[in-house]
């Protein structure tokens, strides 16, 4: 089957740094599913494996975790689906990835696709819905619902493909008051076309920004990108007793400021649950569920930035570019080989 792998951590401009393969086509065992994948997206874990991870010589390596596409065929333990059934998910970054013809997948990290998308829609939903949702409501331990105290959500980096998502839940399922930052004029317009209610530049100071807008401080900050630039700031601007999240990987930050404060941090790994196969594992496939219910109810739109055609090497390359740019607004998505 056609699939998109590597055999060495290269730069992106390096003609070898994805390329176009042949490799077996899997067999569904257990409680897998076999997928027939019809479109992808790219996520910024996918050049950090790229980058940072080659497999052993000699082997492949096929990175992707977002997908959407048909159940081809299902192991001897499936319960919750059969052949044709349209399904999304995330993967395990333990396993081989998406961006080839056929996937095997857990059938708990799995669920069904919202009927009223395409395929290249509903994939650049699961794995950035997933981040957002466990950070907001089992990290940071937000509750669902219309709370009687109005509390400030601060979302540094929103206009990418978790802050997209993030934003949308954040608005639709709570009262939280959302204030997203964003750095250019496209980017500032997306985020306010998501739900948030203010946008604020973290060019600037963002303890500065927030005073400019009548926020003094928040309750609650997560930081998506670049949390060692914006570290000291975003302490400065949270409440004492507020809450912390992040999810990308900075290379320093001194946690012993948050003490003075009593400010708690949470980190964000939405593999976790698949890669220790935590009791709780099944909870993203029902999240996915829930999920696709919010999309056909018209609640959460998808964040389909860019679609790049085709799942090939060369269009995954341009992907992997556009988002070590950090220059991509939503997320990047290719369809069909």
């Amino acid at each position: 089957m056609k699939a998109v792998a590597y055999q060495q951590s290269l730069p992106i401009d390096h003609p070898d740094a994805l390329q176009d393969v042949d490799v077996s086509k899997p067999q569904a065992g257990g409680r897998d599913l076999l997928v027939d994948i019809k479109a992808v997206s790219v996520n910024p874990v996918d050049t950090k494996v790229r980058r940072g991870s080659a497999p052993p010589a000699g082997e492949w390596k096929v990175l992707g975790w977002d997908a959407a596409g048909v159940v081809a065929a299902i192991g001897p333990e499936v319960t919750g689906f059969k052949p044709g059934d349209r399904v999304w998910y995330a993967g395990s970054i333990a396993r081989p990835g998406t961006n080839s013809e056929f996937h095997l997948v857990d059938e708990c990290i799995v669920g069904r696709m919202p009927q009223s998308l395409d395929f290249d829609q509903a994939a650049a939903l699961p794995l950035t819905a997933i981040t957002a949702w466990e950070m907001l409501f089992d990290r940071l331990g937000i509750t669902p619902g219309k709370q009687p105290r109005q509390a400030t959500l601060l979302i540094v980096g929103a206009a990418g493909g978790v802050g997209s998502i993030m934003v949308q839940l954040a608005r639709r399922l709570t009262n939280l008051r959302v204030i997203g930052t964003a750095s250019r004029p496209e980017t500032a317009a997306w985020v306010k076309e998501l739900g948030a209610h203010e946008v604020i530049d973290h060019g600037k100071p963002i303890s500065q920004e927030l005073t400019r807008i009548g926020v003094p401080q928040v309750e609650y900050a997560v930081s998506l990108n670049q949390t060692d630039a914006h570290f000291a700031e975003i302490v400065e601007a949270i409440a004492p007793q507020g809450k912390f999240g992040l999810i990308d990987d900075p290379k320093e930050v001194n946690v012993a400021l948050l003490k003075r404060k009593s400010i708690s941090l949470h980190w964000e790994f939405m593999f976790t649950r698949s890669l220790f196969t935590t009791p709780d594992i099944a909870v993203q496939g029902q999240l996915l569920g829930e999920l696709a219910d919010l999309v056909d109810s018209r609640l959460i739109r998808t964040t389909v930035g860019e679609n790049f055609g085709a799942i090939n090497a060369a269009n995954l390359k341009r992907a992997h570019a556009l988002l070590e740019s950090g220059q991509a607004r939503g997320k990047i998505v290719l369809a069909g080989f």
